[in-house]
């Protein structure tokens, strides 16, 4: 087993008071599926009637997890969740099939849902065949013992190399009455998503229909989830998901079918921010990351221009070990912009690290100076600005330095 990883200093000083959904139900267990001694697998039990939205990886090689919450996903219901880590069950083959169909009977036995109402995530090594044998009795277990207070225990259970359990929680107001968002993530590592994150899990108890669900998850995803990256790799497990119970119809919430109904604005700009937070959280446990770095690109022809230069910026090995060097090498930065293949002036780009205007018109700012960018550098969250100085296409990314830890996380990964 790799050697244990200190707690990311980025990590949230406090974890967040969840309040409980009534009705639905978490419970984090041991299958023995890579090591001894720790939680591997998590249930969400759903009531009756949940609706369900989701989004998954763009990946050419996805898992067959993914490509069973594909299928399910046009029944737009849930019933219940199943998350194990330690196992990715990707490029897994027809065994893979085998086991992501024998974990969903075997959950369906569990809770007495139809297989079509049963969700499945995997994370942990790509290539290694999932025994889902061993979740034969487990899942019968934690389905009994699942509690309403136990959203906690779940989001521990899915992780692998995180060093913190990532949660957040929001309150939104839907025809009067309050309703509550909360979600789980994990992720530190092959992080650039495309469609959701690593794995991603959020709960409330609105009573929005899936259609509509799905447009405002779909729409959330890109300024959070997929405006982030720690490596540039896109993983084949990439899903997050949005379960809705409905139960705040009870006190009188209404039912809430048309994504555009302007009653959904106040939950959707909620949601949004479980969203970004958990986003945010994924990149501050980036493995080895010890700083928190924003990239925002302004002036360009586009708003996708725009995030495709930034991502080129975040992207960048170069810049990412500057920061990590605490060097405002800006020269990297010109790089960055300059590879991105999108329109650019060399003589109109201006870069800023934080409030100091390092370089403009195609020059080193007159005004720059070395020792107060580099105490700028010394902290832990970062911002670097680029103007392109060509348009009014606008986008901010997050990502975090490169350290010499994420070569040995990733070089003793599967040891």
């Amino acid at each position: 087993m790799a050697t244990p990883v200190p707690v990311s200093p980025l990590a949230p000083t406090s974890v967040p008071d969840m309040p409980p959904i009534p009705g639905l139900r978490f419970a984090a267990g041991e299958a023995g599926i890579r090591y001894k001694g720790r939680t591997d697998v998590t249930v969400a039990v759903l009531p009756e009637g949940t609706a369900v939205a989701g989004v998954f990886t763009k990946s050419r090689c996805p898992s067959a997890p993914v490509d069973w919450c594909r299928s399910n996903l046009s029944q737009g219901r849930a019933r219940l969740l199943v998350v194990n880590s330690g196992n990715a069950n990707a490029f897994t083959g027809r065994t893979g099939v085998a086991s992501t169909r024998l974990t969903a009977e075997l959950a369906a036995r569990a809770s007495g849902a139809a297989t079509s109402e049963i969700f499945l995530a995997s994370t942990g090594v790509i290539g290694e065949p999932l025994d889902a044998s061993r979740f034969d009795g487990v899942l019968d277990r934690l389905v009994a013992e699942a509690r309403e207070d136990g959203i906690a225990d779940a989001a521990r259970a899915i992780m692998t190399t995180d060093t913190f359990p990532k949660l957040a929680t929001a309150t939104a107001d839907l025809g009067g009455v309050p309703v509550t968002i909360n979600g789980i993530a994990k992720g530190a590592g092959m992080i650039a998503p495309d469609m959701a994150t690593m794995l991603s899990f959020v709960f409330t108890d609105a009573p929005v229909a899936a259609p509509a669900l799905q447009a405002l998850l779909s729409r959330g995803v890109e300024a959070s989830f997929n405006s982030i990256t720690v490596d540039s790799d896109t993983s084949t497990s990439d899903t997050l998901m949005l379960f809705a119970t409905g139960g705040a119809a009870a006190r009188g919430a209404p039912a809430i079918a048309d994504p555009a109904d302007p009653r959904l604005a106040a939950f959707a700009e909620a949601l949004d921010r479980v969203l970004l937070d958990l986003a945010h959280q994924v990149v501050k446990d980036g493995e080895g990351a010890r700083k928190f770095v924003s990239v925002t690109v302004e002036g360009a022809d586009s708003d996708a221009a725009a995030k495709r230069i930034a991502l080129s910026i975040a992207n960048s090995p170069l810049v990412k070990t500057a920061v990590a060097g605490e060097d405002a090498n800006w020269g990297r930065v010109v790089m960055a912009v300059g590879k991105a293949g999108e329109a650019a002036d060399r003589d109109r780009l201006a870069i800023w690290f934080g409030p100091i205007r390092v370089a403009a018109e195609g020059l080193r700012d007159p005004a720059y100076d070395e020792a107060a960018t580099s105490a700028y550098m010394r902290g832990q969250d970062i911002d670097i600005r680029a103007d392109i100085g060509l348009g009014s296409g606008r986008a901010t990314v997050w990502t975090c330095d490169l350290t010499k830890l994420y070569v040995e996380i990733n070089g003793d990964y599967r040891s």
